[in-house]
C-alpha cells in the first residue's frame, strides 16, 4: 500500500516539517513579538526613519530588527504575515501632510489599537552627544528590558479623568503585553540589564490629555563598601589580565611612593582626585550574592559546609551575611526619548469601532446609533462567513464523489475559505494602506462611519 504524502512545505506544524520552519505556538505559550514599521517608507523623512531604527533596538530581542519596507507595501501585507510569523504587536510610525509624527500600537489579530501623536522625540545619537560618558554596548540588547510604569491609572478619589478607567487599565495592559512577564522567583537578576520607563504626566487642569513620557536606560552596577584605592587596584588587575588591552592610563602611579601603605591610606598620592570620587547614596545600594567559582562537592562535604554555615549564622546574630556584597545601581540613558499623546482607541487593528477619542465627544444617542451600525456589519460578516463554509463543504463533497485525493481536500480550507476577512478587517484604509488620519478632521469620518 502506498504511503500517504505529508505536505512539508505548506503545513509548518506537521511532523515531517523541515528543521528551519517555525512551529505554531500555543495560545498560552505565546511569546510577545513585535514589528516596528514605517508606513509610507521614503515619505516620513530621515529623522523618523532613524527613530524607527532606535525603537527597534529598544524592543530587541523580540522584534524584527532588519525589516525592510517598500513604498508599495500596505498595512494588509504586514497584518497577513503577522499570524504565520507569530507577531503579536505592531508599532506603526507615519507622518501626516501637516508634519505631525504619529504612532499606532496594535495587538494582532483582533486589536485594540492605540493612536498616539509623538509631540517630541530625541534620537539615540542625540542622547549620547549630551552625555559625558555614554554607554553603547551590545550585551544589554540580548534580553528584554524591564518595563516600569508610573501614574498609569488615576486614583479612585480623583475626578479629573481624561479617559474612562477601564480604558486606562486597557492601555496599561497593552504596554505590559509588549514584553514577556517576569517572575521574581525564577528570573535571574543578571538577565535584567535595561529599563523602559513610561511616566504619565499629571495635568492639573481638566484638559482631557493623556501624555506618556518614554525613557530607555541601561542598568550598571558597581561594588561599594571598599576604599577607593582598593577599587583602583582591582580595576588595574582586571585591565592587565584582560587580553588585548594596551591602555595603561587606568593604572595608579606608585613610582614616587616608598610604600604601598602611602597609597592605601592616602589615595590622592596616586594622582586620582576628582569631583566624582564621592560615594553613592545608600538608597541606590542593593545586596546581591557575590559571583565566585564554586567547587563541586560530594554529599558529605555539602552537609559539612551547611552545618558550618548554620553555626556561623547563629553566632553572627544579625551581622552582615557571608557571600553577600553591596552594589550601587546606576541608570545610564540609552535613548530614544519620546513624548506621546494618546488621541484615539479603536477596537480592531487600525480600524473598527472607536472606543475613545480625545477631540470628539458623542452623546448617548449617537453612541447607540454607532453600536447599531457596527452590529449590522458584524451580522453581514457572519453571514458571509457561513456562506463560505457552505461552499467549502459543497466542493469537498463533490471532490469526494469524483474520487479526489485527500491532500486536495486540505487545500480547500486555505484557498476557498477567506479566513483573513474575519481576523483582519481592512475597512476604512486608504489606497496607500496606512490608515492614518492626516489631520484631526479625518477622525470625524471614521467616527461617523
Amino acid at each position: 500500500m502506498a504511503r500517504r504524502r505529508v505536505k512539508k512545505r505548506t503545513h509548518v506544524g506537521a511532523k515531517g516539517a523541515p528543521p528551519g520552519s517555525v512551529p505554531i505556538a500555543k495560545s498560552g505559550e505565546r511569546t510577545p513579538k513585535s514589528m516596528v514599521i514605517r508606513i509610507g517608507a521614503g515619505e516620513v523623512g530621515p529623522s523618523v526613519s532613524q527613530l524607527v531604527k532606535d525603537v527597534r533596538s529598544m524592543m530587541e530581542p523580540g522584534t524584527a530588527s532588519r525589516l525592510k519596507e517598500r513604498r508599495s507595501n500596505k498595512l494588509r501585507d504586514y497584518t497577513t504575515m503577522a499570524g504565520p510569523l507569530g507577531v503579536s504587536h505592531l508599532m506603526l510610525f507615519s507622518r501626516s501632510t501637516s508634519g505631525n509624527t504619529n504612532m499606532r500600537l496594535a495587538i494582532t489579530p483582533r486589536g485594540p489599537t492605540l493612536h498616539f501623536r509623538v509631540e517630541k522625540y530625541s534620537l539615540c545619537k542625540d542622547v549620547m552627544k549630551a552625555m559625558k560618558h555614554p554607554k553603547s554596548g551590545k550585551s544589554e540588547y540580548l534580553t528584554a528590558p524591564l518595563l516600569v510604569m508610573n501614574n498609569s491609572t488615576t486614583p479612585e478619589n480623583s475626578t479629573n479623568t481624561p479617559i474612562p478607567r477601564q480604558l486606562e487599565s486597557l492601555t496599561t495592559t497593552v504596554f505590559q503585553s509588549l514584553f514577556p512577564p517576569i517572575s521574581p522567583t525564577a528570573t535571574p537578576l543578571t538577565s535584567i540589564k535595561r529599563v523602559l520607563l513610561l511616566n504619565r504626566e499629571t495635568s492639573s487642569s481638566k484638559d482631557g490629555t493623556y501624555i506618556l513620557n518614554l525613557r530607555h536606560y541601561a542598568i550598571t552596577t558597581k561594588r561599594t563598601g571598599l576604599p577607593k584605592s582598593i577599587r583602583r587596584l582591582n580595576a588595574a588587575d582586571k585591565l592587565l589580565s584582560s587580553a588585548g588591552q594596551k591602555r595603561k592610563r587606568g593604572l595608579p602611579n606608585l613610582g614616587k611612593l616608598h610604600d604601598v601603605a602611602d597609597y592605601l591610606l592616602d589615595p590622592s598620592a596616586g594622582g586620582y582626585t576628582s569631583a566624582s570620587e564621592t560615594e553613592v547614596e545608600t538608597d541606590a545600594e542593593v545586596e546581591v550574592l557575590a559571583t565566585s567559582a564554586r567547587k563541586v562537592l560530594n554529599r558529605k562535604d555539602m552537609q559539612r559546609r551547611r552545618d558550618a554555615a548554620d553555626g556561623e549564622e547563629k553566632r553572627s546574630n544579625g551581622t552582615v551575611r557571608s557571600g553577600v556584597e553591596r552594589r550601587a545601581v546606576k541608570l545610564v540613558e540609552l535613548g530614544p526619548r519620546m513624548k506621546m499623546r494618546l488621541t484615539k482607541i479603536e477596537e480592531g487593528v487600525c480600524t473598527g469601532k472607536v472606543m475613545w477619542h480625545e477631540f470628539i465627544n458623542k452623546s448617548k444617542e449617537e453612541i447607540k446609533q454607532m453600536d447599531k451600525v457596527w452590529d449590522e456589519r458584524r451580522k453581514v460578516k457572519e453571514e458571509r462567513r457561513r456562506e463560505q463554509k457552505a461552499n467549502v463543504e459543497k466542493k469537498r463533497k463533490e471532490r469526494g464523489a469524483t474520487g479526489g485525493e485527500a491532500g486536495e481536500d486540505d487545500d480547500l480550507d486555505d484557498g476557498d475559505l477567506d479566513m483573513d476577512d474575519d481576523e483582519w478587517d481592512s475597512e476604512g484604509l486608504d489606497e496607500a494602506g496606512d490608515g492614518e488620519d492626516e489631520d484631526i478632521e479625518g477622525d470625524d469620518e471614521v467616527e461617523e462611519a
